[in-house]
């Protein structure tokens, strides 16, 4: 069924950026919003929340009346514990010390909560980096249960930083966008990253400017005087790296689908994904998600998910 493929397609997709421009949230209404889509109907396509290391006191504090109002008896399967992605904004090894901290407190059965209540665990931290060199860095002190995004410069030799991550089990992340329009990459940088990163077998991660599926023009923050820019839609960037991934899809193929405008070329068909006349089945589609396009950061997720109901794709 059509609708399989779309669930593939949107399970896990969308990292929840609520304390991030344009939305930037205070730490209570991000969590609140949080807690609020891990209830949905739709909350197979939230993974994550994204927060600053430096704020994970803030957080914890903000997130203890959801987590204990997620008590099930005992003789009940624990809920499931919110996943966390951490920005680190401070020195590495301090930084995995605090994470460890974390992990540690917020633990089902610490003596601080219900066994049978929502636990909250650190398993993916994002680093911005400059040079390659800091990844040799990172492996030596990584913990294996906690998995790294680094996120590249725009501007930089990816094959460098491909090379530093092949091997290493890590993953690459590129920025897409942001409230001014010098943040957006080129189609051409996009596809050199998916290109460069899917041939050194290294994960990917998109964050920023990604909140609408089709690429156009839209307005960069949410202010009702706002400038507006071309954006690059999550279905032309997703489907890119789906074609990169399972098909081997060539590099003006691939500009072709992040160019694409228009929503009639992307399809979810029975058993398929499909973007014009190339088509993938659900289950490539499945292996390409969890082996390489593995998610991006927003700081909406209801914003994606209404453009996809009036473009028709999901009711």
């Amino acid at each position: 069924m059509a609708a399989t493929a779309l669930n593939t397609f949107l399970h896990g997709l969308v990292d929840y950026a609520g304390l991030f421009p344009p939305s930037q949230l205070p730490m209570e209404k991000a969590v609140a919003e949080f807690a609020r889509l891990k209830k949905s109907s739709h909350a197979a396509g939230v993974a994550r929340f994204i927060v600053p290391l430096s704020r994970l006191d803030e957080w914890s504090e903000a997130a203890r009346p959801y987590l204990l109002n997620g008590c099930v008896p005992d003789n009940q399967p624990a809920p499931a514990p919110w996943g966390l992605s951490v920005l680190l904004d401070g020195p590495l090894e301090e930084g995995l010390r605090q994470i460890e901290r974390f992990n540690r407190s917020h633990e089902a059965g610490d003596g601080h909560t219900h066994k049978h209540a929502h636990t909250a665990v650190i398993d993916t931290i994002e680093v911005k980096i400059q040079t390659p060199e800091i990844i040799d860095v990172a492996q030596e002190k990584l913990p294996e249960d906690l998995f790294p995004f680094f996120e590249v410069p725009v501007d930089g030799d990816f094959r460098s930083f491909a090379t530093a991550l092949a091997g290493t089990g890590f993953g690459a992340k590129l920025r897409t966008g942001g409230v001014t329009p010098e943040l957006f990459p080129s189609t051409e940088r996009v596809a050199e990253f998916l290109i460069t990163f899917n041939a050194a077998d290294v994960p990917i991660k998109c964050t920023a400017g990604l909140h609408h599926p089709v690429r156009s023009v839209q307005k960069l923050t949410y202010k009702p005087d706002s400038p507006s820019h071309m954006m690059h839609g999550f279905l032309n960037v997703f489907f890119a790296a789906a074609f990169v991934r399972a098909a081997n899809a060539d590099k003006e193929t691939i500009l072709r689908i992040l160019n694409e405008t228009s929503p009639n070329a992307f399809r979810f068909e029975e058993g398929a994904i499909a973007w014009r006349d190339l088509r993938l089945t659900t289950h490539q589609l499945e292996e390409a998600r969890e082996d390489f396009a593995i998610c991006f950061g927003s700081c909406s997720f209801d914003e994606p998910i209404e453009d996809l109901k009036k473009l028709g794709y999901m009711v």
